[in-house]
Order: structure tokens, then sequence, then C-alpha cells
């Protein structure tokens, strides 16, 4: 689903990343890190590929590369201009930050693989359904408010329950 895994790397990775968690602790504990911004905090890819590696070096490994630009992650820790960053199924890995973006944008997540996630006409549920988007559609996000997201993408535009969306926060109003 947007990234490739690298087999047995990825499985070192994990286990590197496991021994590297005190890198960037410190600014995970804290409202904002190296950066300035805040941490945790949602971001796109820029990329249709962006390496991940197992520590904040260019000498780490490649653990996987993600093959989607657009794709929301969450950046989890900063360290100099390194980004560990964890995606919509909980995978975590370290990115230069150039390769990431402010651009928010989120993933459709639903309860059951069939079930498909209702976009209305406007933020209410009474309002006509303009679409049905299904798990894993990348939208991006224009505004956020009372529960409600407004998204668009390719053939659709129209608003979604916030509790639908991976790449935004409970409660986060976005502008």
């Amino acid at each position: 689903m947007g990234w490739v895994r690298f087999g047995a790397v990825a499985v070192l990775a994990a286990a590197m990343l496991g021994a590297l968690g005190g890198i960037g602790h410190a600014a995970k504990d804290s409202p904002t890190a190296t950066s300035g911004l805040p941490i945790p905090r949602y971001v796109s890819l820029k990329s249709d590929h962006v390496n991940v590696r197992a520590g904040p070096t260019k000498d780490n490994d490649v653990a996987w590369v993600y093959t989607r630009a657009g794709l929301p992650v969450e950046v989890t820790a900063e360290f100099e201009n390194w980004r560990r960053v964890r995606d919509s199924e909980g995978s975590e890995g370290w990115v230069y930050h150039s390769m990431l973006s402010g651009r928010r944008t989120a993933v459709v997540t639903m309860k059951s693989k069939g079930e498909l996630a209702p976009l209305h006409d406007s933020a209410d549920p009474t309002s006509a359904v303009a679409a049905r988007l299904q798990a894993g559609v990348v939208a991006q996000v224009k505004k956020c408010a009372n529960g409600w997201c407004r998204v668009i993408g390719s053939g659709f535009d129209g608003w979604i329950e916030q509790q639908r969306l991976w790449g935004v926060y409970e409660g986060e109003k976005v502008e």
C-alpha cells in the first residue's frame, strides 16, 4: 500500500530502531523539536521514492521505500535534519527532512475492509452523499472543524467524518 519492504532488512531495521530508541526522545517529550515545529505532527511525502532508514543518518541501511507521493505520515521525533515518521500501518523509520511536505493529506480508514466511507456535500450527515470512498484512499485535507473534514482527490470533493481519516488528530482544526 504505497511502500515496498526489503524482506529481512525490515526485520533488522525494526531491531535497530528499538536499539536507537533513545535518539530523539528529548524531542518527543517536548512540544517542539529541532525544527521548532510541534511533535508529533502530520506531514506528507513529497516524492514517489522516499527511503526510510533504520536510523537518522545516510550510513544507516534503507529499511524500505515509500512509493506514493502525498502519503500522510506522522513525525514522532527529530534528530538534526532527520525525522522519525510513522505511517498509518504503524511502521516507523527515519526520513530526511527535505522528503517531507507540510501539505496535509489523510488516508481513509474503515472498521471492515468492504465498507465504504460516505463523502457528503456538506459537513452534515443528512446532506447528500457525493461519493463513497474505499479504505486506503489518500485525499488532500482542505479544512477540518467540528468533527468533519473537507477532502479533495482525483474525482472527488466533499466532507467526511474526521474519525474516518488517518492523518488528522481527533478534534484537530485544519484551516
